[in-house]
């Protein structure tokens, strides 16, 4: 949040903006001197870069390979073997759902089984001494396979009582406790690849016009840009926003979660009204979740203003947006500091 805010001081009145910062530290902003010769604080101009421009569109990582386990019978969780964030293995045991209804279930369907066949075997030998008709034995045929089809279900039904992994992987989401009741349908239990991720991101489809040649990804909390293993363009267009998704794969091993902010950048024609505005790492003040650099106004007065940052090329970051080319930042933010902290001595 921005806002103007005066402060009179014996040499004349400072203008500065203000935001949201640490009481501290917005305390010492409104003890800046008013004044100072303008040699006296090293700065460099904010300078724009053409050959750096890009256009950079909000994303998020998603995987690839996902899979949400679910109950397929009735029945309470008897045991949970793992928590959010474990790896597994393809056909590790995940968790068990109170098998006895099922069991109880294929001993019924066991003995109707044995009924069926001793009824049909029965019926073969009356048919062959011509004591019963084709049509009684047809009968006795039909219900000995009607009993072996619901003994194979029954039977089949007990090996749905335990969760397994369906690939090796890591555990995202465990969205039931040991000893709930669940139901046929009920996610239980999602695994992804970390080995398999993505950046999807919808891009204007004017953009996509001009090809998508160098695109690269950017992880939240990362400076790099990732150039990815492959880009795809998703062929429908969002009629409310006229924009496509673009999914960019992301290299293994980057430590990427599915969820995770991403950013992906497309290049733009290099222009001066699309250049960026690079500055030293050098100038950053970092408080807190605020990042500012000082500027010097119209008066020599470095006064602390909020930034966006872009990505990092060796000593040099990009400022997305708060700063202007051309503007003086000053270079050793820590001597504004001891100034502050001295009263503006």
């Amino acid at each position: 949040m921005w806002c103007s805010g005066t402060k009179r001081f014996a040499g004349g009145v400072l203008r500065q903006p203000c935001f949201l910062l640490p009481r501290l530290m917005l305390g010492a902003a409104l003890a800046l001197p008013l004044a100072a010769p303008a040699g006296e604080w090293p700065t460099v101009p904010a300078q724009a870069r053409a050959d750096a421009a890009a256009a950079a569109y909000d994303g998020t990582v998603e995987a690839v390979r996902q899979s949400v386990l679910a109950a397929q019978v009735p029945g309470a969780v008897l045991a949970l073997n793992v928590k959010v964030g474990d790896s597994v293995r393809a056909g590790q045991v995940l968790a068990r759902i109170d098998a006895r209804a099922a069991e109880q279930g294929v001993a019924a369907s066991s003995a109707a089984l044995e009924v069926a066949t001793r009824e049909v075997e029965r019926k073969r030998q009356l048919f062959a001494q011509n004591h019963i008709a084709r049509a009684a034995l047809e009968q006795a045929e039909a219900q000995y396979r009607s009993a072996q089809a619901q003994d194979r279900a029954a039977r089949a039904q007990t090996g749905w009582h335990e969760i397994t992994a369906p690939f090796a992987g890591v555990v995202a989401v465990v969205a039931v406790e040991q000893g709930d009741m669940v139901m046929p349908g009920r996610p239980l239990i999602t695994v992804y690849d970390p080995a398999a991720l993505r950046v999807s991101a919808a891009v204007p489809v004017a953009v996509l016009a001009r090809g998508i040649d160098g695109a690269r990804v950017q992880l939240g909390g990362q400076d790099g840009r990732i150039e990815p293993a492959r880009v795809q363009v998703l062929p429908t267009v969002d009629p409310a926003s006229m924009t496509r998704q673009v999914r960019a794969d992301l290299p293994a091993g980057q430590g990427a979660a599915p969820g995770q902010f991403a950013r992906l950048w497309l290049p733009v024609a290099a222009s001066a009204e699309a250049a960026g505005v690079w500055v030293p790492r050098a100038t950053l003040v970092r408080r807190s979740e605020m990042t500012g650099v000082y500027v010097l106004d119209a008066q020599g007065v470095p006064l602390l203003r909020q930034v966006r940052l872009g990505p990092v090329r060796g000593d040099q970051v990009e400022i997305i947006s708060g700063l202007a080319a051309g503007e003086r930042v000053v270079t050793e933010p820590q001597t504004v500091l001891r100034r502050l902290a001295e009263g503006g001595k």
